[in-house]
């Protein structure tokens, strides 16, 4: 189905909003076993048989690690005024803790000064998935030693970064990470726990609790807080076995991660929710680390969910059903941008005063880009999705929902994760074999955005 952009002229947004571009360390960096960098999980799992389409790999993914310069340089020509990076836990800290890599320090401190030079400032992810594979050795984050590990990595990070990082972003998508990495084995480290992963939900949430209070322990001057992947979920019907599998799912998927830092509280039964767990993993005084204020959220949207409710031998209580109707992308996810508009006013009604300023910290579209004869890639579906959720941010706004900045997902075409270099997501076409970079048109289209040169009329987009 035709996704197209408004016809409407665009909206304006606050002066001091923040445009920027977002990635994830394992993604575009290469140099995997390079200057004393450490495994991760990541690197174990991409190595193993049968783990990535086409047995690809993220050893070199985008060559960042050598090209960073480069890639400034133009992203600065796209004139973002921010940038959302994840720092390589295990570059930093190979065994996870201990000595410190002094080539891997250096590195991140010539990125975030590379980044204020262009007049960028510099956001950064503390855990994008990529576990030190010797913690996950240790038990991973099944194991305490795990979190309290990452608060003496987000120390470390804010004594050496602290007085430059604008924001400081703790965990990214930490259900996603539980999910999809520990529940059902698709992401590393490629655990098979099903619904017995009570411990790994835990360890997370104490992980951002303890990294936050050791960011600011180490007097970082930046923000600081936590990006969740969130999604409307939807019954399909008003029926009650419906209404109750949309209830379980945005426990689950909302809920489960953003109840414990806003409101300190829990809002399943672990024990009903979460069965053959270790509950003994909880101690007292968990929750009120946990609870630890934030500055802000970050918001990662893609989808909304809908779902209906399932057998009686389902131990998940929903399934999920596709939405109709509606455009589709490259990973066939359903294009409902006034969803994203319903996501941001239901936190703000949800939540109220406990609700810090908000971020979208990842939005866009993977699509099967190609360069044309002529040497442009015509994204134009990107362009209308990119303009559609744009739109749903600033109807959100002009509902009283406190938003405070965009970060597109994502600057070039990465390593995407289990799909390898099968999805594009960038502003920027990347040739994995040669690194090439070639802007696509999205990035001529964002560019008018982000200047500002948009608002007020209808972004120029090129025949």
């Amino acid at each position: 189905m035709e996704l197209t952009p408004s016809a409407d002229p665009f909206p304006a947004f606050p002066a001091d909003f923040a445009w920027g571009t977002a990635t994830a360390a394992y993604q575009i960096e290469g140099a995997w076993d390079e200057d004393g960098k450490g495994p991760s999980t990541w690197d174990t799992f991409v190595h193993q048989p049968g783990r990535v389409t086409r047995g690809q790999t993220g050893d070199v993914a985008c060559d960042f690690y050598h090209r960073w310069e480069s890639d400034l340089d133009l992203m600065a020509q796209l004139g973002v005024n921010a940038h959302r990076f994840s720092v390589a836990w295990s570059r930093v800290l190979p065994a996870g803790r201990g000595v410190p890599n002094e080539a891997g320090l250096a590195f991140y401190d010539r990125l975030v000064d590379g980044l204020l030079a262009r007049g960028i400032a510099p956001y950064v992810t503390l855990h994008h998935w990529d576990l030190p594979q010797a913690l996950e050795d240790e038990g991973g984050w099944t194991s305490r030693a795990t979190a309290e590990a990452f608060a003496e990595y987000a120390a470390l990070m804010g004594d050496r970064l602290g007085d430059r990082v604008t924001g400081w972003i703790t965990l990214n998508e930490p259900f996603v990470l539980t999910s999809f990495g520990h529940s059902f084995g698709v992401h590393a480290p490629g655990r098979t726990m099903l619904l017995g992963v009570w411990a790994v939900v835990h360890h997370l949430l104490l992980a951002h609790g303890l990294g936050t209070r050791a960011l600011r322990d180490a007097g970082v001057t930046g923000g600081v807080g936590i990006t969740q992947n969130l999604s409307p979920v939807w019954a399909l019907t008003d029926s009650p076995e419906d209404t109750a599998a949309a209830a379980k799912l945005d426990a689950l998927y909302n809920r489960q991660w953003l109840d414990p830092i806003l409101l300190g509280t829990q809002p399943v039964d672990p024990e009903a929710t979460y069965p053959g767990s270790d509950f003994s993993v909880v101690r007292d005084g968990d929750a009120a680390i946990i609870a630890t204020p934030i500055d802000f959220l970050g918001v990662n949207f893609y989808n909304p969910q809908q779902v209906k409710g399932a057998a009686s031998d389902n131990p998940m209580g929903f399934e999920l059903v596709p939405i109709d109707g509606v455009p589709r992308t490259g990973f066939d996810w359903p294009v409902v941008p006034s969803a994203l508009t319903d996501l941001l006013v239901g936190l703000r009604d949800h939540y109220g005063a406990a609700l810090p300023p908000m971020f979208i910290t990842e939005n866009g579209t993977s699509i099967p880009d190609v360069i044309d004869a002529d040497g442009r890639v015509r994204d134009g579906f990107r362009i209308a999705y990119l303009d559609r959720h744009l739109r749903a941010i600033a109807d959100a706004m002009a509902a009283g929902v406190d938003m405070r900045g965009y970060f597109c997902w994502t600057f070039t075409d990465n390593f995407e994760w289990a799909e390898g270099f099968d999805q594009r997501f960038g502003l920027v076409y990347v040739d994995p074999d040669t690194q090439a970079r070639t802007p696509k048109d999205s990035f001529a289209w964002y560019r008018q955005v982000v200047t500002g040169e948009a608002a007020g009329r209808v972004p120029e987009v090129i025949p």
